[in-house]
């Protein structure tokens, strides 16, 4: 079932655990269909030698064993002979959780983004997902964030370069906004939470272009 379900890039299949353990830390496996009952250890045992072990669905021809297998966290627990509705839930609920577990793993990885800036003599550890917009002051910029404001000796251009790749866009010449922030916008302002700022023309289209594919 596994082979012609196309949710499932099938790797392979082993017949006892030592193998597929080997094959679970060197693949970096995202689902295993695991047996209780295997040759030389159990399932159980398995999970238990793994420091991240991956989605499991267990699958055994004995009752007894559902509720340890629960225990282990698994996303479901198949009685042979196993019928293909029930496998396709299971499957359902493991993309699920795959899909929950990466844009968990992404968001962590975006809160721990941060920058140095430097203001009123001190550099300033500042995380990215807290800057709301970046504004030009004369020979300074001004970094806004969720904490209050820093004056930084610096240009837009600098900025605009170091910060467009962690979803930040310069929507007029005198403003970068951070797109995550972005309530709405129309042809000729964009709204940061409550506050309004100019959009230029020219640069419409690229915003709602990179707003789309946040």
């Amino acid at each position: 079932m596994a082979k012609n379900n196309p949710h499932i890039d099938f790797y392979a299949d082993y017949n006892n655990a030592v193998k597929a353990k080997e094959s679970i830390v060197k693949n970096q496996i995202d689902l295993v269909f695991l047996d209780v009952e295997m040759p030389l250890f159990s399932g159980f045992d398995m999970l238990d030698s793994l420091e991240k072990p991956p989605i499991v669905i267990f699958i055994t021809g004995k009752q007894k064993y559902a509720l340890q297998a629960f225990e282990y966290k698994a996303i479901d627990f198949l009685q042979k002979p196993i019928q293909k509705n029930r496998f396709d839930k299971a499957v359902e609920k493991a993309l699920e959780m795959h899909k929950l577990k990466h844009n968990y793993a992404q968001t962590a990885q975006e809160e721990s983004k941060y920058i140095f800036v430097k203001s009123n003599f001190k550099n300033h550890k500042v995380y990215l997902n807290s800057i709301k917009y970046i504004e030009a002051f004369g020979d300074y910029v001004k970094v806004r964030t969720d904490n209050g404001s820093y004056t930084v000796l610096s240009t837009m251009k600098n900025y605009e370069k170091e910060l467009a790749k962690d979803n930040f866009f310069r929507i007029h010449k005198s403003f970068i906004v951070n797109l995550n922030r972005v309530k709405n916008f129309s042809s000729k302002s964009v709204w940061v939470g409550e506050q309004e700022f100019p959009l230029s023309r020219n640069k419409k289209d690229k915003l709602k272009d990179l707003l789309e594919n946040l």
